[in-house]
């Protein structure tokens, strides 16, 4: 079966500064060289701190920013070589659900209305059918046909996030981008959105790049995880495979970090020293050495080579285990 999305040598680069009188501007590296598959049904996590590129990575996929070079292949084609015309057809097999479920719903748009936005802006269907298309997708993220007529701010976060699916769902697309969108909801909440997810993957096909810091959400949600930091991809494996057996020492530590419901049978906490360096400036060698309770001599000096497994896991350090 052939990829969905195919994602090779992404880098998105902020510059900062520079000027005529500060010189040549410095370089942020949000995402640094990262590549990874999607396939049809599938549901890739992806996790890390805060500020590792996670959100610049899933926005770049979509070119919400433009990325600074690699390559993205949605069936086969690049979408960072498509014209505007054909980006804009491109939006229809490609949407996103934002954190914040309030920022991302117009205030002065009624649900029927925000859902119809895609529809009328790809014009599909007449307008009878763009009204039966909206009271369908209502009823499948479980809410009632008689709130299409209220606004944003009638609704709880759940709700909200609810007519963002909704929304994102409208034109039947075969890829996703959910950036942290149980972030922002209440702990009760946070099921309900991941269990609607969930079902309506199983139910339409569709696949998802699911966006989280929270690890377990992305186990529950996941069939595979790549963990980010400082902008690149540093483990990547089937979800039940990296959870049970990780390679790379900062995934180590993210995982001792997940309560467990019995402590004694937990695993010890990695408690990690010193903060995450700055994408502007990002340390020799190995990104994660100044923190890394394992590192040597040739990880302040030497990048890790990737290691790919057949069974799918892939790691980039060189003391694994």
């Amino acid at each position: 079966m052939s990829p969905l999305l195919s994602v090779r040598n992404l880098s998105k680069h902020f510059p900062i500064g520079g000027g005529f009188l500060a010189g040549q501007a410095k370089q942020l590296r949000a995402v640094d060289d990262v590549s990874f598959d999607l396939y049809p049904g599938q549901t890739l996590g992806l996790v890390g701190e805060s500020g590792c590129g996670k959100s610049t990575l899933g926005r770049a996929l979509l070119r919400l920013h433009e990325p600074t070079a690699g390559q993205v292949l949605f069936e086969g084609r690049d979408v960072l070589q498509m014209n505007r015309s054909e980006l804009l057809q491109q939006r229809r097999n490609m949407q996103m659900i934002f954190q914040d479920p309030f920022a991302s719903l117009s205030p002065r748009r009624t649900v029927a209305q925000t859902i119809r936005e895609p529809l009328d802006v790809h014009r599909v269907g007449t307008n009878d059918e763009r009204a039966r298309r909206v009271e369908e997708l209502i009823e499948l993220v479980g809410l009632r046909p008689e709130v299409l007529n209220r606004y944003p701010h009638e609704f709880s976060g759940g709700q909200r996030q609810r007519i963002g699916i909704a929304r994102a769902l409208a034109l039947n697309p075969k890829l996703i981008v959910a950036d942290e969108p149980v972030s922002a909801l209440d702990v009760s909440v946070q099921s309900q959105v991941l269990n609607l997810i969930k079902d309506l993957q199983q139910q339409l096909g569709v696949s998802f790049v699911f966006i989280s810091h929270d690890l377990a959400v992305i186990q529950h949600i996941s069939d595979v995880v790549a963990v980010m930091y400082l902008g690149k991809i540093v483990e990547q494996a089937p979800a039940n495979q990296l959870y049970s057996s990780p390679q790379h020492p900062y995934t180590q530590a993210l995982l001792s970090a997940v309560p467990t419901p019995d402590p004694e049978t937990g695993n010890k906490r990695i408690v990690l020293e010193g903060d995450v360096p700055s994408p502007i400036a990002p340390p020799p060698g190995c990104a994660f050495h100044p923190r890394c309770p394992i590192a040597q001599a040739v990880c302040k000096t030497d990048i890790p080579q990737e290691t790919r497994r057949e069974d799918g896991h892939s790691y980039a350090c060189h003391f694994p285990g």
